[in-house]
């Protein structure tokens, strides 16, 4: 994470929890939205964490005319063979940025299910692997909602987390202007952790010690959500795996072999506040959640729930 963390920030300063994140979805085969506004480096932060990686990066321009074949790929005549043969889309990648989600039509977007589900895509009845290790970063504008289309609850439910990210600091903000003043918009970033070593690192996460008194502390926490007479939906038991899974990603990153409740808090936030569905009063006259709410409320959530010793 450290060596991961120097290299991204010679080209990308702060956002620290959007790159643990990605991170933490990285080992633990999860995926990511990055909510902000344009303009915060959400797109040189995919690109830079998956240089330094040496994995493949693939983006895509999410709109309202894209098609799902547009996505995965689909089936094109080779006048070679006379045969019809599949040629892969830009999801056929490690790292796959997709570029304001939320402006695809709802068939387009469904054609992610499969894809960040199961690691595959079936085009006519045939399935195709994708490449591993393979994670989604999804972005998402919060303020503009013309020409947008709300993400499906299945869909939403299988992004492991979703982070927030807002303006830098005056401090980072004269940061980046240097750095930028120098390099411009040069991307130099080098490869620090190989295939092998992520491999590594995935099976250490794997290992990482979860006592039956914190499973039960992730079951209470999130089992809270369903009861909140404010919500009109609340968080799933693929939200309480989501939340396990992080939490042991934190603790191996904390030189860990063992979770801690303070790993589940760490996480809470980032992988329940895309879960949780509001009632109409508790949503912004511009139909926005109100997430200085739904931070309340998962705070609430593990607070009142006994902190195992």
């Amino acid at each position: 994470m450290e060596v991961v963390k120097a290299e991204v920030g010679k080209v990308v300063v702060g956002m620290e929890e959007a790159l643990e994140s990605l991170v933490v979805s990285l080992l633990t085969g999860g995926h990511v939205i990055m909510e902000g506004v344009p303009g915060l480096a959400k797109t040189l932060l995919a690109k830079s964490f998956a240089k330094s990686l040496g994995l493949s990066f693939k983006r895509i321009q999410f709109t309202v005319d894209i098609l799902p074949s547009d996505i995965i790929g689909g089936l094109v005549f080779n006048r070679k063979t006379g045969e019809l043969e599949f040629r892969p889309g830009p999801l056929f990648a490690n790292v796959v940025l997709i570029d304001e989600i939320n402006r695809a039509p709802p068939r387009s977007q469904s054609a992610l299910l499969e894809a960040m589900q199961e690691r595959q895509v079936t085009v006519e009845g045939v399935t195709y692997r994708l490449p591993e290790p393979f994670l989604v970063i999804a972005t998402q504008n919060p303020v503009e909602l013309e020409g947008t289309f709300p993400l499906p609850e299945a869909e939403i439910d299988r992004f492991m987390m979703r982070v927030l990210v807002s303006y830098p600091s005056r401090e980072e903000e004269m940061q980046i202007l240097r750095m930028r003043n120098v390099s411009g918009e040069e991307i130099d970033v080098n490869v620090v952790v190989d295939r092998e070593l992520l491999t590594a690192a995935s099976e250490e996460v794997r290992k990482v010690t979860v006592v039956p008194q914190i499973i039960q502390y992730i079951v209470d926490i999130v089992s809270r959500s369903r009861s909140d007479e404010r919500l009109v939906i609340g968080a799933s038991p693929r939200a309480e795996i989501a939340l396990l899974y992080a939490a042991k990603a934190l603790a191996a990153l904390d030189n860990r072999t063992y979770v801690i409740p303070d790993d589940v808090k760490k996480a809470c936030f980032r992988v329940l506040n895309h879960r949780l569905v509001p009632k109409p009063e508790y949503v912004e006259i511009s139909k926005r959640i109100d997430y200085g709410f739904i931070s309340t409320a998962v705070k609430e959530y593990y607070e009142s729930v006994e902190v195992p010793l």
